[in-house]
Formats: structure tokens, C-alpha cells, sequence
């Protein structure tokens, strides 16, 4: 079977692709049972889909590799596409923008312009080989010859909705290296003399978290687990073991403890049952600030620096990106086409670019489909 082009996965970069390309130019290859599963389930349901703050220093990934592709298509055009599609984004969160209502107002909106695109739903891709101009995809179900593949796999995170490693297997393939794989926007779990935060599951409070030279700011939620909320999947983007450091009081004035006569519990700015869990860690009793001696203040400002080594993370299935994947350093940026292999393109997670928390990695995956499309429309 004979196909222009064959796009591996059928998410948000796949779909972005699909709907920017000619039509019945296309085959998309998915392993779910349907499209954009991944879509559906974001933001809890309404997908984060930008950030009106933009800029590569909000991605791990070579930076000026980031920069480019992004500077391509902004959240600005992206904002204006979707307006063109009668979807008006809400700004929620300060700087993210979500759907207005659901996640599938944007899907939508991709399965009706890449309605014209063949899709092969519930296949996997065992192999791709180029002899010539063509390439050969062998499927589990059949075997299809292409000019162009373009790989949008997505990476390894939420096994349960398909994710699976054939993006990086292709790559490599292909002589391309892929940069170590891990969770990415993800939960810490904790040692044995971190165990207390268990007991405080369901608890948050903002914080400042430093770790590999970066500052990570946000809200912290204790979980069952060990430590989740925004903060810590930001910071799970940087760690790969040792320490650690938490600020659970930024910016907090020391000086107005020994001034007042209420409880410590009430005096800092912490949720209380956090603030009395530390001072267990302590050894300190609930006084108040007056009757607080020097070395208790002491051992109290260990909050703004308090420093433990994450046991690991909640893993793939609670991640919701995957850090590292294919080695930007032979990919074009210009057009997403691997340097080694002409016609080969790679898009979206499968690389190694991710993004924060708040936008940034959907904005990746289209702004990477669309300089995609602009070098694919030259060839159609």
C-alpha cells in the first residue's frame, strides 16, 4: 500500500500535522483504540493548552533548538489557529490557557480537519526500513510504503493509553542516539526520615524548591506517596538523584517570632498540622514566638533550606511527560527532518525537549508539527 506520508501516534503533534497537511496525504498509525486519548485526560479534563509567558528557558532541551521551533509558531499563532477554528481559549491560572470548557472542543477540532487523513487505529509499529526513496512500515497487521515518516510517538508516559518506546526504536534504527529516558512532571516519593509527609496527604503550601542549580516556585502538595503539586513535577524536570532543597517559608520574616506572643503554629506561614509536623521533626514544643531561645530559631530556619535526597518518583504511569528521547543534535530544526535520513522527521515528546508545567509541552508538540508541515508541504 502506497502512502505520501505515514505518521507513527495519533496525539497532539500527529494530530496538529494531520490537520496543517493537504488532504489524504496522510496515514496515521495509532496503537490506542482511538485518537488523542492523551488530550482528553490533560488539565484534568480541560486540557492546558499554551502559556501566554513563552520561551525556551522554560524547556529542558538544547536551547537555541527550542528557541528556533518555537519562534515558528508562538502561543500567539497558535492562539489565532484555534481562534480560526471557533476555539476561544481561557486564561486561567494567571498565564495558562485552557479549553473553555472540555479537552474535546480541541480535539475536535483536530479529528474534523484531519478527517480526510487515513487513520489506522489499535496498530503497532514493529519496524520502519528505507530502501531508495521509500520507506517500508511494517504494522502488526500489515505493510506500508511511504516517502515520508514523520515520528510523533509521544514518549513513555500513561502506559495504560498506548505509550510505548517504538518512537525511540525507530530513531535508533536510523543511527539516531537517544538521550536517557525518565519520568518527567512527576511526584517524589521519600525515605524513611521523610515518611511524616505521608501523614500530611492532602495538605499544600507554596514553596520554593532548588535542585541541580534551579529554582522551582509554586504550590507543594503532601500525597500519599510522598510530595506532588506543581513545584515538584517542575522540579522532578531537573532531578536525577541526591538532594534536594525545599524553602517552605520563602521570604518569611524571622524577626517577627521573638516579637509575639502566639504559638509557633500560628505564627508561620504554614498550614498548622505542616507546622507541628516539623516541629516534631524538631524536637520543639508549640510556644510562643517570646519564649522561643536563639538556637530554637536556629533549628526553626532550617525550613527556608530544608534538605533530604527524593527515594524516586511515582514512575511513567503518573508522569505526565517523559524526559530525554531522540537527540535533537541530528534533527533539523528547521524542519524537524533527522540530518541522517532524508525524509525521516520527528516531532513533539518523542524528542528530548520538555517542557514545565503550565502549557509548555503541548506548545511544543504543535509548534514542532507545524515547521513539520511547512517543510513536508514543499515536497507535496
Amino acid at each position: 500500500m502506497k502512502n505520501e506520508i505515514v505518521i507513527i501516534g495519533g496525539g497532539a503533534s500527529a494530530l496538529m500535522l494531520a490537520s496543517l497537511l493537504p488532504k489524504n496525504s496522510i496515514t496515521i498509525i495509532e496503537s490506542h483504540t482511538k485518537l488523542g486519548a492523551k488530550i482528553l485526560i490533560s488539565g484534568g479534563g480541560k486540557c492546558n493548552i499554551t502559556n501566554r509567558v513563552m520561551g525556551s528557558e522554560y524547556y529542558v532541551g538544547e536551547s537555541k533548538f527550542v528557541q528556533r521551533v518555537l519562534r515558528a509558531f508562538n502561543e500567539k499563532a497558535l492562539l489565532k489557529w484555534l481562534g480560526f477554528h471557533n476555539l476561544k481559549p481561557l486564561l486561567r491560572k494567571e498565564n495558562q490557557y485552557f479549553c473553555p470548557h472540555s479537552s474535546k472542543e480541541l480535539l475536535d477540532i483536530f479529528l474534523k480537519e484531519s478527517r480526510s487523513q487515513k487513520v489506522l487505529l489499535h496498530e503497532k509499529v514493529l519496524s520502519v526500513s528505507k530502501k531508495g526513496d521509500l520507506f517500508t512500515v511494517v504494522t502488526d497487521k500489515r505493510k506500508l510504503s511511504a516517502t515520508y515518516v514523520v515520528v510523533a510517538s509521544g514518549g513513555l508516559s500513561f502506559p495504560k493509553l498506548g505509550a510505548s518506546a517504538v518512537g525511540y526504536e525507530v530513531a535508533q534504527s536510523f543511527g539516531h542516539m537517544i538521550r536517557r529516558t525518565s519520568p518527567g512532571l512527576v511526584g517524589f516519593t521519600v525515605q524513611k526520615e521523610q515518611f511524616f509527609f505521608k501523614e500530611l496527604s492532602g495538605i499544600s503550601t507554596e514553596v520554593e524548591i532548588r535542585v541541580a542549580g534551579k529554582s522551582c516556585n509554586g504550590s507543594l502538595l503532601f500525597a500519599h506517596k510522598g510530595l506532588s503539586g506543581p513545584a515538584v513535577l517542575d522540579a522532578s524536570l531537573y532531578w536525577e538523584k541526591g538532594k534536594i532543597e525545599i524553602d517552605f517559608v520563602p521570604n518569611f520574616d524571622w524577626r517577627s517570632i521573638q516579637k509575639s506572643k502566639k504559638q509557633l503554629s500560628s505564627l508561620l506561614p504554614l498550614p498548622k498540622r505542616v507546622t507541628k509536623a516539623f516541629l516534631v521533626q524538631f524536637n520543639l514544643d508549640d510556644k510562643s514566638g517570646v519564649k522561643v531561645t536563639t538556637d530554637e530559631l536556629l533549628l526553626l530556619k532550617q525550613l527556608n533550606h530544608y534538605s533530604f535526597a527524593p527515594a524516586g518518583t511515582f514512575g511513567y504511569a503518573k508522569a505526565e511527560v517523559t524526559k530525554g528521547g531522540v537527540s535533537t543534535e541530528d534533527v533539523e530544526c528547521s524542519t524537524m527532518m533527522s540530518k541522517k535520513i532524508n525524509g525521516l522527521y520527528f516531532t513533539g515528546e518523542v524528542l528530548d525537549v520538555t517542557g514545565h508545567l503550565g502549557g509548555y509541552n503541548f506548545q511544543w508538540a504543535f509548534s514542532s508539527a507545524y515547521v513539520c508541515a511547512k517543510s513536508l508541504e514543499k515536497y507535496l
